[in-house]
């Protein structure tokens, strides 16, 4: 893969909010989601869980991510990626200690972007909800106690006709520096 193949992949991400009707194969879902979890984290530590949502739970997690009339779109989403926060590793314990980090959010963070990534990859587009009901959201995955969700992500196949916007960025000279001692 070349830089430019990179890039390519970039630009044509996008968040999606029109979905078709067609069906995700689950297989497929499963595969994006054993791809991103390729991950790296903070000590290798992995603090996460993906829970992929399809079938008629489905329905039900759209509605915890639509407060306020919001992302109604994600009830067209032919399935729901919950990322779920899991703090269950030791080493990210015994680091949290010394460092007075964690580095979960940032973890959660590049695994996100991993999963929308490998979803574009195989031809699907996403869309990431930070809007959410986590307490709802807890209840209907079963979580037993207090696990933070900080994402739901919509998956499914591009409403045919959905267009690719421009990317507007800032310039470079806006946001990147090179320092050189």
């Amino acid at each position: 893969m070349t830089l430019n193949d990179m890039e390519q992949l970039y630009l044509k991400r996008q968040s999606c909010r029109a979905f078709s009707d067609r069906e995700v194969d689950e297989e497929l879902i499963k595969e994006i989601c054993r791809i991103a979890l390729l991950a790296p984290s903070a000590c290798n530590a992995q603090p996460w869980q993906l829970i992929a949502v399809m079938g008629e739970k489905r329905a039900e997690v759209a509605k915890a991510v639509q407060p306020m009339g919001m992302n109604q779109f994600a009830s067209d989403a032919k399935a729901l990626i919950v990322v779920a926060e899991d703090k269950s590793g030791g080493i990210m314990k015994f680091g949290s200690i010394f460092k007075e980090n964690t580095y979960i959010k940032n973890d959660l963070g590049i695994l996100t972007a991993h999963l929308v990534l490998a979803a574009e990859a195989a031809g699907l587009g996403t869309c990431i909800l930070g809007a959410r009901d986590e307490k709802k959201l807890r209840e209907l995955l079963g979580f037993k106690k207090e696990r933070h969700i900080p994402h739901v992500i919509a998956v499914g196949y591009p409403k045919e006709g959905y267009e690719l916007r421009e990317k507007k960025r800032k310039p470079l000279d806006e946001t990147f520096t090179l320092l050189k001692y």
